[in-house]
Parts: C-alpha cells; sequence; structure tokens
C-alpha cells in the first residue's frame, strides 16, 4: 500500500485540528465527537498543545460505498494509507512543529481566510519551505462575514514570495474550505458537501514515500511518549529497510556514539489509536517501546556501519525560572509531591518527552528553561494537576554574548484591533522598548505589526487584553538574538502586601479597593508577604487585610451601609508569570495559585534591599 505523510500546520485557531477531526470521522476512523485534542487542557483551552499522530486509508476499501456516499472507482486509485500530524499552532510549542516538520512528505498550510497569514503562520511556513515541503494552502473558514479569500490568498503569495520559495513552491495548490462543517472545495464557486476535493489533492500532488524495504534500516525518532507499562516510546519514520518486533538495533547519537537495544514492542496509527503491528516497513511512521535511552534526532540501524541521518535541531529556549520547594507558611498543605527530589525527578520524566525545556540540576535551585510563559505554564498546570506544590520565581529572558556583543531574544508582534485603540497599544508597548513597523487597515481594524525584545512583551499579553476590551488578538513570535535594548520599565504598579495572618474582612478589602486591584475575595485565608492585590501607584503598600469595623453601641445610617467590593482579579498561573516581580514567588498548589514576596516580613524586606 501506498504511503503519503503530511503534517497539517497553521497559526493558532485558524482549523487545524477540526479539518484533521473532519478526515478522521469522514473517512470512518473516528466517531463524531471524538477529537485529536484529547489532553484535558487542550479541551479546556481550545488550543492544540502537543502534536499527535493519526492515519486515514482513502480511499476506503470496507464496503462498496465509503462514508461520503459516493462508489468507488478505479478513477480514484488504490487505497492508499495517509499519516496525519496534528501540530501546535501557538509560538511557544515551536519546537513541536520544528523537529515533525523534517519527518513528513508535504504539509497542509490552513490559513483563516478572514486574519490571513500570522506570525505563526510565518514560522511554520519559513520551516518548511527550507526543508524543500510543496505546501497544499487551505483558505479555512470562508464562512465568515468578513472573510475576503481573494486577499488572503494573494497575502500567502507575498508570504512564499518573501520567504523565499522557488518557482515550484510558488505554484502552490489552494483548496477552500469550511473545517468545522467538514466542507472543501478546488474553485470558490464549486459545490461540495464533503472533504473529498481536499483528499484527491493529497493523492494528487503528495509524492509516495520512499519504499526501499531491500535497503538497510534507517528510522529517525521525531517525538517521544511515555507509557506507563513500557517505559518511554520513540515515533520514528522509517526511511529505509523494514523493522521488526523483537530484532536487535543500534542507536546512533550525533555526538557519535552507538548504544545497542531491542525493540520489545511496535505500532503503527490507526486512526488515532496505535494498533500493534509484528513490522513496519520503509515510508512509515511507527511507535517503538525498549529503546529506553533514544533520543530525538538519534538514527536507528541494524549496521553500525549504516550512515547516519542528519541530527534535527531544535530552536534554544528564550526564558529561564527557579522552581523551588514551597516553603510559605501553607506549604505541603495541599500538595502530595512537595519535596525537592520529587519535584526533580517530574522535571527529568519531562524531558523525555518535552523537547523545548531545558532543566539545570545544578545546587538546591532548579532552573529551568522554556520557549515562553505558555510553554512554562502548560508545564507547571500540568504538575499542579498531579499533586505538586512548589514556587516559581519571575521569569528572565536569556542574556547571550554573541561575537563579543552582550544580545538577548527579540519577537515580531502583530496586533489586530480596532482603529480607536491603535493610541494606546503603540504608546504601552513603546514604553517597553518595542517599536512599530508596519501598519495595514481592514474593515474599520488595523493590524500592527511591531519588533522588539522578549523582556519588553513579558507581562504584556493581560495587559493587551484590558486595553482592548478583549477586541484584539495578539500575537507573536520569536526573531532571534539581537544587541541588548537596555532599561526597560515593565511594570507600572506596586504590589499590596499583607502584613497579618488571618482570614481576610470585607471591611478591610473595602477600604483596600480605593488603592488598586484586589486578587483576594472575603473570607481568604492570608499570611504575612502574601500579595493581596496591586497598587496604582508603583509603590509597595504593607496592608491589613484581617482588620476589622471597630464595634460600638452606637449606630449610624451614614456608617454602617453594606460592603460594597468589586470582584477581584484571581491569579492564576498565567497572569501570575505575567505580573510577577523580582522580589517575589508563585506559590503553585493543587488548589491554590498565590503571589508572595521572597522576604515575608518588612523587616527582612528591609535588610535585603539594603544589600
Amino acid at each position: 500500500m501506498e504511503i503519503r505523510n503530511i503534517a497539517i500546520i497553521a497559526h493558532v485557531d485558524h482549523g487545524k485540528t477540526a479539518l484533521t477531526d473532519a478526515i478522521l470521522r469522514q473517512t470512518g476512523f473516528e466517531k463524531e465527537g471524538v477529537s485529536m485534542d484529547s489532553n484535558a487542557l487542550e479541551k479546556e483551552r481550545g488550543i492544540t498543545i502537543y502534536s499527535k499522530n493519526a492515519s486515514v486509508i482513502y480511499p476506503k476499501v470496507s464496503s462498496p460505498k465509503s462514508d461520503f456516499g459516493f462508489a468507488q472507482s478505479p478513477t480514484l486509485g488504490k487505497p492508499t494509507k495517509i499519516n496525519i500530524v496534528d501540530t501546535p499552532g501557538h509560538a511557544d510549542f515551536g519546537s513541536e512543529v520544528e523537529r515533525i516538520l523534517r519527518s513528513i512528505d508535504s504539509v497542509l498550510l490552513v490559513v483563516d481566510a478572514q486574519e490571513g497569514p500570522m506570525p505563526q503562520t510565518r514560522f511554520v511556513l519559513k520551516k518548511s519551505l527550507e526543508i524543500g515541503h510543496k505546501p497544499i494552502v487551505i483558505l479555512n473558514k470562508i464562512d465568515k462575514k468578513a472573510a475576503d479569500p481573494k486577499k488572503a490568498h494573494n497575502e500567502i503569495f507575498e508570504l512564499f514570495f518573501d520567504l523565499g520559495a522557488s518557482e515550484e513552491q510558488l505554484d502552490f495548490t489552494t483548496i477552500y474550505a469550511i473545517a468545522k462543517d467538514g466542507i472543501a472545495m478546488k474553485n470558490l464557486d464549486d459545490k461540495s458537501e464533503n472533504l473529498k476535493p481536499l483528499l484527491d489533492t493529497i493523492l494528487e500532488k503528495v509524492k509516495p514515500a520512499k519504499n526501499d524495504k531491500e535497503a538497510p534500516l534507517k528510522a529517525q525518532p521525531f517525538n517521544l511518549a511515555y507509557d506507563n507499562f513500557l517505559g518511554r516510546m520513540a515515533i520514528v519514520r522509517i526511511y529505509d529497510g523494514v523493522i521488526k518486533d523483537g530484532q536487535k538495533v543500534f542507536i546512533k547519537k550525533s555526538s557519535g556514539e552507538i548504544e545497542e537495544g531491542k525493540i520489545t514492542k511496535m505500532f503503527t496509527f490507526e486512526g488515532i489509536n496505535r494498533k500493534e503491528v509484528k513490522e513496519a516497513e520503509a515510508g512509515d511512521i511507527a511507535m517503538l517501546a525498549g529503546l529506553p535511552n533514544i533520543y530525538i534526532g538519534d538514527t536507528i540501524v541494524y549496521n553500525k556501519e549504516t550512515e547516519s541521518l542528519p541530527a534535527i535541531k531544535v530552536d534554544e529556549p528564550t526564558i529561564a525560572l527557579n522552581f523551588l520547594v514551597n516553603n510559605s507558611p501553607f506549604g505541603g498543605r495541599e500538595g502530595k509531591f512537595v519535596t525537592s527530589r520529587q519535584i526533580r525527578e517530574r522535571l527529568e520524566k519531562e524531558l523525555e518527552v518535552n523537547v523545548g525545556l531545558k532543566v539545570d540540576f545544578e545546587g538546591d535551585i532548579i532552573k529551568v528553561y522554556g520557549r515562553g510563559e505558555l510553554h512554562i505554564a502548560i508545564l507547571l498546570e500540568n504538575m499542579r494537576r498531579e499533586g505538586f506544590e512548589l514556587q516559581v520565581s519571575e521569569p528572565q529572558v536569556i542574556i547571550k554574548e554573541i561575537e563579543g556583543v552582550k544580545s538577548e531574544p527579540f519577537e515580531e508582534v502583530t496586533v489586530d484591533i480596532p482603529e480607536e485603540m491603535q493610541g494606546v497599544i503603540i504608546e504601552k508597548l513603546s514604553k517597553r522598548g518595542v517599536m512599530m513597523t508596519g501598519t495595514k487597515a481592514h474593515n474599520h481594524h488595523l493590524r500592527l505589526t511591531f519588533e522588539g525584545p522578549t523582556r519588553g512583551l513579558l507581562g504584556y499579553r493581560n495587559q493587551f487584553v484590558i486595553d482592548t476590551k478583549g477586541e484584539g488578538i495578539f500575537a507573536s513570535r520569536v526573531i532571534g538574538f539581537k544587541p541588548y535594548a537596555g532599561t526597560i520599565q515593565k511594570k507600572p504598579t506596586g504590589s499590596m502586601v499583607s502584613m497579618a495572618n488571618g482570614k481576610a474582612l470585607a471591611f478591610a478589602l473595602n477600604n483596600l479597593q480605593t488603592r488598586g486591584v484586589l486578587y483576594i475575595a472575603p473570607t481568604t485565608e492570608v499570611y504575612e508577604g502574601m500579595i493581596i492585590g496591586n497598587t496604582a501607584k508603583g509603590d509597595d503598600m504593607t496592608v491589613n487585610p484581617t482588620k476589622g469595623k471597630q464595634l460600638t453601641n452606637m449606630r449610624a445610617s451614614g456608617s454602617d451601609d453594606k460592603v460594597y467590593l468589586a470582584p477581584p482579579t484571581f491569579i492564576t498561573i498565567e497572569n501570575g508569570l505575567e505580573i510577577i516581580a523580582e522580589d517575589e514567588y508563585l506559590e503553585i498548589t493543587p488548589k491554590s495559585v498565590r503571589l508572595r514576596k521572597k522576604y515575608l516580613t518588612e523587616l527582612q524586606r528591609s535588610k535585603a534591599n539594603k544589600k
């Protein structure tokens, strides 16, 4: 059976997973309601976080008629296996996309017909073009009122041209789709009820995977998985030869080391499920167990003399922060795993599958390096749901010296906002060292592009939502390291720090809410040094949220009014990582997320400031 290997790439929320789900449903490999985004966090957030594999056979051979309702005919050709990799769209998970593009033969580039190409579209397309893929472009969401497929098509062509696409790559095929309804068409005027035009285009335009079963085995892992019974598992693309269950293999590392191993179990994909097999051949994607020391980019061979495949490299992390044991007064109350050893073991396990992450375990403080705030926030959210309790420091950008020049990561930012909001956005970003590089007007909205240091953008996304009243779209991508941009003022507010232990009272909070924004509600338990809100002025303020009203026998109509409190802004992991200051920790437990000062008492803070 011929095999086609494709990845679906796009900017976040442009419809990759909806399209993959529709393909699986219409080819009969999954039921209605089953989604590739199976992780609990993915379902809650509505985004893809982890790349996932699936496969379908098209045209189907199980019945005289396919699930589309059209009869099988010789013109459709022989049944073909299509391996599909659904990739994340958020820039923080770019490392997931980079390594996958090397292992497939073509990509489906999904673009929102209203928004057009966005920053992550540029990032994933650039990587794909460099490898030599000829993408199939899918203009999705053409049913939107403001959709403009022709304009989006022209913008995509310009993007291909800007990225140095070859003449062959510029001659890309375009499919128009409504992924949520499972509809695709080759021309805007066509009538269609299913994804048959897209699947036919894949068979027509994507070359069959090379299938040399007689050549010496060459396979390379592009993803890792973990099974509680089988341990570490490698998801590999087989380039040459045949790989068999129970056979001994050699693992050739990029460092030149060679390790021997034995495959204990082997699976291929059927729909989104794995199917145990005894052998897999060149061109296919398989999942292997029994190789505990395998890493992404290694080469699996039968003969030591077989030449290694080029190593897979991913971009370096851009931010770093410290992971510490939670030593607050409330430490150990809610967590099941609270010790330094348990946190280390969990991070070691994470390193087996999360290639965008780096961890320095030397010393008492564990230093974790990631691709962005969301990348770290997802890790912390998973850890707290597993029962871990810890605290983390403020994220800091990674500073490097390149050719003797102090350098830091820079990002390209694209914002889509109503016209009347441009003034406040430009002002806020310019204060953070971010400069505007371009502007486009469309439908009473503006698309502004900026360029600036990652350091200036840390903590801004939450403020952007407030400034645009939730109507703006904010997207960014790392464009590399540039000379250090100097001092940047990021946090205009100070912290409201509790001076007492106990339960917060509505009377005290009513007085404090005039000074800033509160993070807690009445009856919340607080401790000395815990941050309960921010102050509108930039200075920290020590307060007593447990102070009650002084009771007397006298009553007065003017002073005995009800207390009206504004709803607090509760701390989450994501907004906590954005608003945290250098002298603070974010305390994370299975049930709570709190901000606190590193030094809990005012005396300790005064001594630390003097030093």
